[in-house]
């Protein structure tokens, strides 16, 4: 059975339901049945308005982006993004066919 890989990609200073969006969805997956999911915070980058945000820079550094991964079969998945299109964020969303690996 085929497993995706999805990324949702955040900033950290977007709410949902009055906490941080990344930290509530991550909630919702765990309640929803994904294996399992984690949140990357990063230190640089630029989204759609092409202004950088930068941790080093107190002025530039809110807004930095937040990535939230989970593997799960393609039909999890596809079936918990249906519930997040349903969230009302904006959300920006990449999809990669994976193979897992298990070392034992």
């Amino acid at each position: 059975m085929p497993y995706l890989l999805a990324r949702v990609y955040l900033r950290e200073d977007d709410t949902l339901e009055g906490k941080q969006a990344h930290r509530r969805i991550l909630e919702l997956l765990k309640g929803w049945g994904v294996s399992g999911a984690t949140v990357l915070k990063s230190i640089m980058g630029y989204g759609t308005t092409k202004s950088f945000h930068y941790e080093g820079i107190e002025v530039l550094s809110y807004g930095l982006p937040v990535i939230i991964e989970f593997v799960d079969k393609e039909e999890k998945v596809m079936e918990v993004l249906k519930l997040l299109k349903n969230l009302g964020l904006s959300l920006f969303i990449t999809l990669e066919e994976v193979r897992l690996w298990q070392s034992s």
